[in-house]
This record gives C-alpha cells, sequence and structure tokens, in this order.
C-alpha cells in the first residue's frame, strides 16, 4: 500500500511524457513503454456512463495494438479510481436495457470483457473502488492501492447487481466466504482489510 506522503515518489507525472490523448471521459498517456490509461470524471467520483465506457473499450483495444507499451495502468483523476456505474443513466431505466446497450459493443464498465489482453493491467487504485468500480480492479491483474482506497458492492445497497463479471472474478480472488461477505452486505473494506483479503 502507498501513503500519500509517498505518492509523488511513484506518480508516473514525474516520467518523461512520450504522447498524450484527452478524450472526453478519459485520458490516454504513453511513455517510457507505459500506457497509462485515466477516467476523467472526478465530479462524479469518475463513474461510468455509456460514452465513458466506450473510451475505456477503445483504449485498452488501443493498448493491446501498441507494441511499444508493455504494460497498462489504470487510475481515475481526483482522488477516486471508480465509483460505479452512473446511477443517473440507470434512472428510469431498467439493468436489462442498460446491458442491451452493450450486447455487440463494449461492456458496461467498458473493458471488462476483453479477457485475452496479452499484456499486464496495473489498477493504481485511490479512494472509492466500489460497484462496477470494483470490477474494473478485478479485471486487473494487479491492484496497488493507497491507504485511502474503499472497496465494496455498494450497487447492493440499490438493488443493482454486479453485472460485469465481479461475481466470478471476486470469489476466484478471495474465495466464496469473503466474496459472499462483501456481496451480501455490501459493506465497505478499507485498504488494509482488503490486504488481507488477498484483493491486492
Amino acid at each position: 500500500m502507498l501513503s500519500a506522503k509517498n505518492r509523488a515518489f511513484v506518480s508516473p507525472r514525474k516520467l518523461r511524457r512520450c504522447f498524450s490523448s484527452k478524450q472526453e471521459y478519459t485520458e490516454i498517456t504513453k511513455e517510457d513503454g507505459v500506457f497509462m490509461v485515466e477516467i476523467n470524471r472526478p465530479e462524479v467520483r469518475n463513474c461510468v456512463n455509456h460514452g465513458t465506457a466506450a473510451e475505456l473499450h477503445r483504449a485498452f483495444m488501443m493498448f493491446e495494438e501498441t507494441e511499444e507499451c508493455g504494460v497498462a495502468v489504470l487510475s481515475g483523476r481526483g482522488g477516486h479510481f471508480c465509483a460505479g456505474y452512473d446511477l443517473k443513466e440507470l434512472a428510469g431505466t431498467s439493468v436489462a436495457s442498460i446491458l442491451g446497450k452493450y450486447e455487440l459493443g463494449p461492456a458496461p464498465m467498458g473493458p471488462t470483457h476483453l479477457t485475452r489482453l496479452s499484456k499486464p493491467v496495473i489498477a493504481a487504485v485511490s479512494g472509492y473502488a466500489v460497484a462496477g468500480g470494483l470490477e474494473l480492479a478485478l479485471m486487473c491483474d494487479m491492484r496497488v492501492v493507497e491507504e485511502t482506497a474503499t472497496f465494496g458492492v455498494f450497487c447492493r445497497r440499490f438493488g443493482v447487481p454486479l453485472m460485469d463479471g465481479g461475481t466470478v472474478r471476486l470469489h476466484q480472488l478471495i474465495g466464496l466466504s469473503r466474496a459472499m461477505d462483501m456481496i451480501l452486505t455490501g459493506r465497505p473494506v478499507d485498504a488494509k482489510e482488503a490486504y488481507s483479503f488477498g484483493i491486492l
């Protein structure tokens, strides 16, 4: 785990920038062989809407095709990794209709159905990685977290299921008993407990 005081020593912004592309909801930076994808919706704790999901999916397809980059880092701007799917977009509709949008395209959270990436992906987690944000973190091969990190199946509180592989990946990673604890209670799990669970 990384404390706030040590954050500057590992900040990718200290490295030489080779390429940067800012989209509407995300920013891609390639430098020193690292492909960095940052969710840029800090005003909603980096919740993912349909546009963000599409951008994230395209970003990881680009990463797969970028020969000079051997690893990707997924992060969120403004102190939070990702607080899940944007519930404002769900308002007035059903989960089934939302899922229908993604039947032939990206997954609801974007790249979470890309199970055949040939290169490793690291989640750099600060603040909330909850609901769909937890699913994004679980999609990654490694999770490096700050002490501020909070994991949880918060969507459980609103009657919204994990809909993007989280129920499968979570119990594969930490075991069925601990996964059921998180899924059934929807309680927050801080960085220290997440470490003891084996999420990191």
